[in-house]
Parts: C-alpha cells; sequence; structure tokens
C-alpha cells in the first residue's frame, strides 16, 4: 500500500474589510472568496454582523496560520490611520514594522 501524499498546508491571509460606518475589520483566513462570502451572509464574527455592506478592502498573504495570526495581532495595534495608509497604498505588512 502505497504511502498518502503529505497534506499539503493551504495559503493563510490577512485581510482588512471596512464596513457602511468606515470601520476597518481585520482577520485570517485560509480562504478569502469563502471568508468574505461568510461575512456578508451575517455569520463569522460578530463584530461584522448588521455592519453591511462591506467591503474587502486589503489582503496579504501569510507563510502559515501562525504568521497570519501574528500579521493580524501587530495590525490590531496599528491606529485607524496607518491601517487607512495600509488600504490605500496595498501595502504589505512585515512583523518588524511598528
Amino acid at each position: 500500500m502505497a504511502n498518502p501524499a503529505p497534506k499539503q498546508e493551504q495559503p493563510w491571509f490577512v485581510y482588512l474589510i471596512r464596513t457602511k460606518s468606515n470601520a476597518l475589520y481585520c482577520g485570517i483566513t485560509n480562504d478569502v472568496a469563502k471568508r468574505f462570502a461568510t461575512h456578508q451572509q451575517g455569520k463569522g464574527a460578530k463584530a461584522l454582523r448588521g455592519k453591511g455592506p462591506l467591503q474587502l478592502v486589503w489582503q496579504q498573504p501569510a507563510a502559515d496560520k501562525s504568521q497570519a495570526a501574528k500579521i493580524e495581532y501587530h495590525i490590531k495595534q496599528f491606529t485607524k490611520l496607518k491601517k487607512e495608509h495600509l488600504v490605500t497604498r496595498q501595502g504589505v505588512v512585515s512583523l518588524e514594522d511598528s
């Protein structure tokens, strides 16, 4: 019996969603389109329920779930202005940014 192929880890992403009140929500996922659709249906994060229409305004790939979570935490420490610059410039966040 042949050994099964090693499970290939899916890429992870960090993303920002803009709500109708102009707030920015940060999250992580391994399927951005599916997660955004879940948010639009009012499922998933309670912070986004009833806050639509929603816009996916920024996303960045990460090496794995751990790195995505670290980048997410880092972004959540940003001021609103710094998050807006990230969206406007479609920048990349490294863990060395502060």
